[in-house]
């Protein structure tokens, strides 16, 4: 990958985990609007996220990023059976959560808090952890998602036996163990290539 190494001396990350929208500044540069050609918008999948300074730096190898981002979209948007999608974005939380990716973190719970309507719990995984206890349906996936970021073989016939307690089928389980896993991957690489930054603060955010 080529491109310029940046650096962001007066950046002042975010060192809690939050709700709020953050922005996020890539190390290495991104590709300009103004490089890209068909074959980088095919790999971008969405036009709007030549907006993106995460997706322009992975649009410099734009087969990678279309294959990456073909797989989030089914993880997460695929509405056939399995997980719930807020249960999906809470794995994806719980999972970003342990790994220590603040910015993943904040986007994914929006998205939890969103599609369960329960911000209040899930604004407590953020400030209390992985161990927080919430009810025996999202503990369950939580585990699970720790389980599989710790090791993948750290993950075992036990987990499977308490999601089936709470009330989740083979496919739900499938949706779980991919978002964990696929989140698994992505909050190292978002953690390996830049840092999270505050954003405008909106004037009734209280996270």
């Amino acid at each position: 990958m080529s491109g310029a190494t940046l650096c962001h001396p007066t950046n002042v990350a975010p060192d809690v985990f939050t709700q709020r929208q953050l922005e996020w500044l890539p190390w290495l540069e991104p590709l300009a609007e103004s490089e890209l050609t068909q074959r980088h918008f095919t790999g971008l999948v969405d036009a709007a996220r030549a907006k993106s300074p995460y997706f322009m730096l992975l649009a410099r190898d734009p087969d990678i990023l279309g294959a990456r981002t073909r797989t989030d979209k089914d993880i997460f948007y695929n509405p056939e059976a399995g997980l719930p999608r807020a249960q999906r974005e809470l794995a994806a939380t719980a999972t970003s959560r342990s790994n220590g990716c603040i910015y993943c973190a904040s986007v994914h719970a929006r998205f939890a808090s969103h599609f369960s309507q329960r911000t209040e719990e899930v604004q407590r995984l953020l400030d209390e952890g992985t161990e927080a206890r919430i009810d025996e349906r999202w503990d369950a996936i939580v585990a699970a998602s720790v389980a599989l970021s710790a090791t993948p073989v750290a993950f075992g016939p036990e987990h499977v036996t308490r999601l089936r307690a709470a009330g989740l089928d083979d496919l739900a389980i499938s949706d779980l163990i991919h978002g964990a896993a696929f989140f698994n991957w992505a909050n190292r690489l978002m953690l390996s290539l830049g840092e999270p930054a505050y954003g405008p603060l909106p004037p009734s955010s209280t996270h």
